[in-house]
């Protein structure tokens, strides 16, 4: 009858090893599965960012450009262009040659 019991018992004790083993292994399973997931999400995000930061990049050459262009406008330069290019005017002492074609 001892035996028996001790039978039954570290059966019992078996039993609770591999119910616990289970859990453990499905435990780990749906982990790695999660830390895979934030993993992945987190290459998207590397991936985002450096776009953004390409594009800030970009938005901050144009900044300059535009900057640049501001000053070209307000500059003695850019009259005297704009008056030879659109109304045709000239300095007093300057001379035009039109190509022929």
């Amino acid at each position: 009858m001892a035996n028996a019991k001790r039978r039954s018992k570290k059966n019992g004790n078996r039993a609770g090893r591999m119910c616990i083993t289970c859990i453990v292994f499905v435990f780990a399973i749906v982990m790695s599965t999660q830390i895979i997931k934030v993993y992945q999400k987190d290459q998207e995000y590397v991936a985002k960012q450096q776009e953004l930061e390409q594009q800030l990049s970009d938005e901050q050459d144009r900044q300059k450009d535009l900057e640049d262009y501001e000053t070209y406008t307000k500059s003695q330069q850019y009259v005297e262009d704009v008056a030879k290019s659109k109304l045709g005017l000239l300095y007093d002492n300057e001379v035009v040659f039109k190509e022929q074609k």
